[in-house]
């Protein structure tokens, strides 16, 4: 990969969660799917699940209570800059499909939510059109989020240390692999980064100086030959 936002072939890489990619990940089959980390997770199974999720305050609600929460829609709203009735309603709409769920006390506006699992998984294989189109649709809104992320990192870097801007990792690279390689070089990518997952839910097994990092993975046959 190459670093410092040089490419090494001209091939586009966004640099998560986040939400969007924060814990969202396709999975397959009733095993551990590619990117989904050891724990809990939510499976959406339904086109409707998944057409549901695609909606930017949807994905940056659940990333914020994973890191954040448990949360109040007024404090949501606070933090993402949001009005208490759209975060209201948006979470309601997120709990209808398992995404969240009240995590006990307060009313209305003033009861807190929390993430009903620390991953989001999905399936778009199989021969079902509309799960298909729903699981693209929903790819297209995380690429979009992904992008807005590694943007704002972009314009903020400068304000960075020198330590972190080093440490940070943009670029890409063409390789040739069949199906069944780039699978399995999904699997060990993310073992590597499964040793760090359960900082997550666990701030004391933090180091000092650890911050939450946005870690995307993209990767897909290429539309056209170099």
């Amino acid at each position: 990969m190459a670093r410092g936002g040089t490419s090494e072939r001209g091939a586009d890489e966004v640099g998560a969660e986040s939400a969007a990619g924060r814990g969202a990940a396709r999975g397959g089959g009733g095993e551990r799917g590619v990117g989904e980390p050891p724990g809990a997770v939510t499976w959406l199974k339904d086109p409707r699940a998944l057409r549901a999720y695609a909606h930017p305050v949807r994905m940056k609600l659940v990333g914020l209570l994973r890191t954040e929460g448990p949360l109040t829609a007024t404090r949501a709203a606070e933090l993402l800059g949001e009005s208490s009735g759209t975060c209201s309603f948006h979470l309601r709409q997120l709990a209808k499909y398992g995404l969240v769920e009240e995590a006990g006390g307060g009313t209305g506006r003033e009861k807190p939510w929390r993430a009903s699992a620390p991953l989001t998984s999905w399936r778009d294989t199989g021969d079902d059109p509309e799960m298909v189109a729903a699981a693209g649709l929903l790819g297209a809104v995380q690429v979009e989020q992904y992008f807005e992320q590694a943007a704002q990192w972009l314009d903020h870097s400068s304000e960075e240390t020198p330590e972190w801007r080093d440490a940070s990792l943009l670029g890409d690279r063409f390789l040739y692999l069949t199906p069944g390689e780039l699978k399995d070089l999904g699997h060990r990518v993310m073992h590597l980064v499964d040793e760090y997952f359960e900082r997550t839910e666990h701030p004391e097994l933090r180091p000092e100086g650890a911050r939450q990092v946005n870690y995307i993975q993209l990767a897909f046959p290429a539309r056209t030959r170099p």
